[in-house]
């Protein structure tokens, strides 16, 4: 039976929502905002979170209130089905099409959690899969100019910790070094899928040389290999390329130039359970690693994506540390370590707060 098969039929009984907003200011340069979406019937209620990444658009949707026509009696699937026909911005369309995905996964995550606990059934037991501890690392972009400082405290306050990093055109050698010394890097992230974004980085077939080189068992997320030169420069160390921006689902894995050793799978970029399960299914049937990738969660996003890290991908680098490893002010005792034992809540779908 295919997975999403499972979960399709789940009965759903919807009686109003709520919608309650969320901010952190992360580091300096970046104050983020989410929204909690609050699915109440049957005397239980659904969580999710929506982490569009323009706090404008969580502003807008939180001020106008709960006016999407979602009550009623469902099955899980119709729900979503349902969401697909919907216009969740509110008449003002989204600066980047992947945020019609990352609202959806608020609604479709939240009536998962509540159809479950409705049935008093948790998502592990619906889906016949036995949790795992979940290993964890930490993402960070280093500072202009670029220091190890970042990494080198956070190692200093929790010993074993793993990191996954942005690499810019501004890391020399001395850097890269020293970095690597840490033997903590294990997966550097060129962020070159990205395109018009605030997170873009120059693509630098030198850098992508340097660092396949300085860090040769970490893994290598989304060059550009539009460029001949930067293909050329990471030709030798392909079996470490994988992916994480472009990838929605099936179709897009099936359209990089090579099918990969590994993929990261980030739930709110897929968007629906339908495409999310097909996608670990497909992957599994080919022999492709899945990890797990965050959004800078706030709330219950968070615990989401560690639960789904523990049904089918617990023992790999899991871009999903807990709340707190990202902050600039990051708490230096205190944080769960990795890797995270499964403790899941007995019904729905949320890892224990």
């Amino acid at each position: 039976m295919a997975l999403h098969d499972a979960l399709a039929e789940l009965e759903l009984e919807i009686d109003d929502y709520a919608l309650e907003g969320r901010v952190r200011r992360i580091n300096p340069e970046f104050e983020r905002h989410t929204t909690v979406v609050r699915l109440r019937g049957g005397g239980e209620e659904g969580l999710g979170e929506d982490v569009t990444y323009d706090p404008e658009a969580q502003l807008r949707q939180q001020e106008a209130g709960p006016l999407l026509p979602l009550a009623g009696s469902w099955t899980l699937d119709g729900f979503s089905r349902h969401l697909a026909g919907l216009d969740l911005f509110g008449g003002t369309p989204p600066w980047m099409d992947a945020f019609l995905r990352y609202r959806r996964w608020a609604f479709e995550s939240a009536a998962a959690d509540l159809a479950l606990r409705q049935a008093g059934r948790s998502l592990a037991e619906a889906l016949g899969r036995e949790p795992q501890p979940v290993r964890f690392v930490v993402s960070l972009r280093l500072p202009e100019p670029p220091a190890p400082d970042p990494v080198e405290r956070r190692l200093a306050a929790y010993p074993g910790l793993e990191f996954k990093l942005d690499a810019t055109p501004s890391w020399d050698d001395a850097l890269i070094e020293r970095l690597a010394a840490t033997g903590s890097v294990t997966a550097i992230d060129f962020k070159g899928a990205y395109k018009g974004t605030p997170v873009d980085v120059v693509t630098d077939p030198e850098l992508y040389r340097r660092c396949a080189e300085a860090f040769p068992g970490a893994w290598l997320e989304d060059p550009d290999l539009s460029l001949p030169e930067a293909d050329a420069a990471l030709e030798p160390h392909r079996e470490r390329i994988t992916w994480d921006a472009p990838i929605h689902g099936v179709p897009d894995i099936e359209a990089l130039p090579f099918l990969p050793r590994s993929i990261n799978v980030k739930p709110s970029r897929v968007g629906s359970w339908r495409e999310l399960l097909e996608t670990y299914e497909w992957c599994a049937a080919r022999g492709i690693l899945t990890y797990g990738g965050g959004q800078s969660e706030l709330d219950v996003g968070r615990g989401q994506i560690q639960y789904l890290a523990s049904l089918f991908h617990g023992d790999q680098p899991n871009d999903i540390a807990p709340r707190g490893y990202d902050w600039a002010d990051f708490p230096e005792r205190g944080l769960p370590r990795s890797p995270l034992p499964p403790e899941l809540e007995p019904t729905g779908f949320r890892r224990r707060s």
